[in-house]
């Protein structure tokens, strides 16, 4: 199982306390942001967000994830669109009356003040006397771990603590939302793993509304209630992690989101499942909306392949030949083609009398995890 796939999973239990019926809380409607000579950074994106929910806004470089929370906290001023919590609509709204807690890849502490009056800012901001600011700002760096460095300066801290009393900055002033821009991406393995374990605490505790911006596909697995997958300004599906990954509705998703393997096929009967191809003959997977006789594609992730002996020597449909296997302990990456098209297995408990290198196998997998994508 990848990486991926247990992040999603690990997530599953939590995310049914997420999914009732209840209203929107984060309403984005229509959303639009053009530039001049560059045409659409952020095309019609929609996104109703329950109140407590965690969500992340996940995709490539220049896919308009992070411009659209640019235009929620109000950084970005839309150019067509809506943007509203809790029924009150925010395009006029200024940035300091949005009541929104933002954390940025940068971290942007004032290297001047001490951990304390850097958190302590935004409530001063908003007239909070001092000797008040300064206590809250205190209860909020010690709720991150950080009640013995109230005097440092951020050049006095690591780069997880500095993050550490930038997310306690963001949440001294209890936002109606607190949007985090690729919070992560500047600290190491270890030091992210840590801080992905701190947010999803503090979320658990505050059940506070975020929206959470990263590339890192294993990181929204594991933190998100939902995932909204952006791709050219679009959102090309928003769902449950498990769903995204196991029932992706896009080729682009698919293939975005883990590995995937992918197989023309024509659809012969779409209730039943039934597809065939000239790589793999008459195969079975889930049910599909496309008509009989429509082209599609059949993905089917690698965990899901398995191998046997060949049922006849001179067998060619469906058949795997081994070109390589990568061990990893308790799993194996094998690579292989099928005809001419690359295909890849993870496998578990390997049995290397039968998969080797050079090995011709009967390859399958579960009906139900294979799944039928539009052309």
């Amino acid at each position: 199982m990848s990486a991926i796939t247990m992040a999603a999973r690990n997530v599953q239990g939590a995310q049914a306390s997420c999914m009732s019926t209840q209203a929107s809380y984060l309403s984005v409607s229509r959303l639009c942001k053009s530039y001049d000579g560059l045409g659409r950074a952020v095309d019609g994106v929609d996104l109703q967000i329950r109140k407590g929910e965690f969500v992340t806004l996940l995709g490539p470089s220049g896919s308009g994830k992070t411009t659209t929370l640019s235009m929620i906290a109000g950084f970005e001023q839309p150019s067509d669109g809506d943007i509203s919590i809790n029924g009150r609509s925010l395009v006029s709204v200024p940035v300091h009356q949005r009541n929104i807690g933002v954390v940025f890849q940068n971290y942007a502490l004032f290297p001047h003040m001490t951990a304390q009056e850097n958190v302590a800012f935004p409530l001063r901001m908003r007239k909070v006397n001092t000797q008040d600011a300064m206590g809250r700002a205190k209860r909020a760096l010690a709720s991150v771990g950080l009640s013995g460095h109230l005097e440092k300066l951020p050049t006095q801290m690591s780069g997880g603590q500095q993050q550490r009393v930038a997310l306690a900055r963001a949440l001294v002033f209890e936002p109606d939302v607190l949007l985090l821009d690729e919070p992560l991406s500047a600290l190491d393995k270890n030091l992210r793993e840590q801080m992905q374990l701190e947010i999803k605490r503090l979320h658990t505790e505050l059940r506070m509304t975020t929206l959470f911006v990263t590339h890192d596909q294993s990181e929204a697995m594991a933190m998100s209630d939902r995932i909204a997958v952006f791709n050219s300004g679009k959102i090309e599906q928003f769902d449950a992690p498990l769903t995204v990954y196991e029932r992706p509705a896009t080729r682009f998703v698919a293939t975005f989101i883990g590995d995937s393997n992918l197989f023309d096929i024509v659809i012969d009967d779409p209730a039943e499942g039934r597809v065939h191809s000239e790589l793999l003959g008459a195969v079975r997977a889930l049910p599909s909306t496309l008509p009989a006789g429509a082209r599609a594609q059949l993905m089917v992730r690698p965990e899901a392949m398995t191998f046997a002996p060949l049922r006849e020597p001179g067998q060619e449909r469906g058949v795997f030949t081994v070109e390589s296997v990568l061990n990893y302990g308790d799993r194996a990456l094998v690579h292989g083609k099928v005809g001419r098209q690359d295909v890849k297995a993870m496998a578990v408990n390997l049995d290397p009398g039968l998969v080797h290198t050079g090995a011709r196998l009967a390859m399958s997998w579960p009906h139900d995890q294979a799944y039928v994508l539009a052309d």
